[in-house]
């Protein structure tokens, strides 16, 4: 019997590679030109890598053209699957070719560093003022100018994937979705910290998908909330709480109407914290007193950043409570103290919840072990200290099953498991479907296959049971890539 071909060794893994080495090293050039002079090492490091990696894509199609189409990005024939290690790059690039107005550009021939950073200098500060096409027309200008004729843009074509789009799996939905609301909230809260203020349509739009995937499927976009950027954590933490949260809504019998209400609070709930300042944010290890003080202060200060959006169709009042509310405990314990007697919202509950199993579950600068999902479901059950609502914990925990997505298991058989979606059935909460990592011996299993602990002998005798959880680091497994 021959061993199984690993995922990653077949023709579409290798195009798939070398499609994304290219657009990672673009994103990177666009990074390192941006923040330092042109002579600078890292921008030399990164032209050469951008230049080698254009050189595989066109060594492997006889030509290099990237391109988008809506909001997917192509190379070549190849769209783009988006993963933990290149959704950051792809929404960049996208950002950056809408800011440009292009749809792409193609190389024509071997390029050398200087025309690398003449395009990338132009798509860094497109032409202000004018429309789409005289962006397109006045870039081409630009370059032709200057006398590079390596590059050649391409205009934008959002209709190229309406039939395409229909298409998609929903797996390849959700990771979209996901990618999106990601890339929209660090708009929004960039701008929020540089005292611009964005209307709420695009944050709206975002938290539509979000709902409509869930109400589609749910398993999939929540599979996603195990994606943990560390560089970007407040951006994915608040779009993980918005999924978590109008799940958690959905599981409490709220419409779809109220679904994009608490999905709008959940997305926004920490937008106070744009106000504060990057270092504390990032400062490893414990704050001090006066540092805590000033992070608990980013409740007030969403407030306040809500207010200064555009009003619009009108005031996100139940956003505005869900972010002075969401630390304050059921019993007015936590922050900001009320200055008179007040009921939290559902909403706030909710958020509350949501927010404390993803920041319990996530690596942070002063957390770097979290805790396992089935032990922050344990806590959240058990220490009314936490300061949540039982209810809502409890209907959470039936969300999430007793061992929540992403949870490693050791099996009675002692095969090692990851947990992908939890039992639809409540009397079946401690027997999510999995899917197995190793086999009785500790031996890695290549092709990973799905395995529902529901699953019984004829005499009644479950085939499988869990029997503990694990940590996955000290397995050397990382979590995420199973869900992107």
């Amino acid at each position: 019997m021959h061993a199984p071909t690993p995922a990653d060794a077949s023709p579409d893994a290798q195009v798939q590679r070398t499609a994304r080495a290219f657009v990672v090293a673009l994103h990177g050039a666009l990074r390192a030109v941006r923040l330092y002079p042109i002579e600078n090492v890292a921008v030399q490091k990164a032209l050469a890598d951008l230049s080698s990696s254009c050189e595989r894509v066109r060594a492997q199609d006889d030509h290099c053209e990237l391109r988008r189409a809506g909001d997917y990005l192509f190379v070549n024939e190849v769209r783009m699957r988006l993963t933990l290690d290149n959704y950051a790059a792809v929404a960049n690039v996208l950002s950056v070719f809408a800011d440009a107005g292009i749809g792409g550009f193609s190389v024509l021939r071997p390029t050398q560093p200087r025309a690398w950073v003449v395009l990338l200098a132009f798509l860094l500060a497109p032409p202000l003022d004018v429309s789409e096409a005289e962006r397109l027309t006045q870039l081409s200008t630009r370059l032709a100018q200057a006398a590079i004729t390596d590059f050649e843009f391409s205009a934008i074509n959002d209709e190229a994937m309406s039939n395409d789009d229909a298409e998609l799996d929903l797996k390849e939905r959700a990771r979209q979705t996901y990618v999106r609301s990601i890339s929209v909230t660090r708009d929004v809260m960039t701008a929020a910290r540089l005292g611009k203020s964005q209307g709420l349509k695009r944050v709206k739009r975002a938290v539509q998908g979000i709902v409509d995937a869930i109400l589609a499927d749910a398993a999939s976009l929540i599979g996603l909330t195990t994606l943990r950027e560390f560089d970007d954590y407040t951006f994915v933490h608040s779009v993980n709480v918005c999924i978590l949260s109008v799940a958690l809504g959905r599981r409490l019998g709220l419409t779809k109407i109220q679904m994009l209400d608490l999905g709008l609070a959940a997305l926004l709930h920490d937008i106070g914290k744009a106000k504060l300042p990057l270092e504390m944010l990032n400062k490893r290890g414990q704050l001090e007193p006066h540092e805590r003080e000033l992070l608990q202060s980013h409740s007030g200060q969403g407030v306040l950043a809500l207010f200064e959006l555009p009003v619009g169709a009108g005031r996100p009042w139940r956003a505005i409570r869900g972010a002075y509310e969401h630390h304050m405990r059921i019993d007015f314990s936590g922050y900001p103290t009320p200055i008179r007697p007040r009921q939290l919202s559902l909403f706030s509950k909710i958020i509350a919840v949501a927010d404390g199993f993803d920041a319990a579950t996530t690596t942070r600068v002063y957390q770097e072990s979290p805790w396992t999902p089935a032990d922050v479901l344990r806590g959240m059950r058990d220490n009314r200290r936490l300061g949540l609502d039982a209810v809502v914990v409890k209907a959470f925990i039936n969300l999430t099953g007793i061992y929540p997505v992403g949870t490693l298991v050791v099996l009675d058989s002692l095969e090692l498991a990851l947990v992908v979606v939890a039992s639809p059935e409540p009397s079946a909460m401690s027997r999510p479907l999995v899917r197995l990592l190793t086999d009785g011996q500790g031996n890695r299993l290549a092709d990973s296959p799905m395995c529902d602990l529901t699953l019984a002998h004829d005499n009644g005798q479950f085939i499988r049971t869990i029997i503990r959880t694990e940590d996955p680091e000290r397995f050397g497994i990382q979590v995420g890539d199973f869900f992107a």
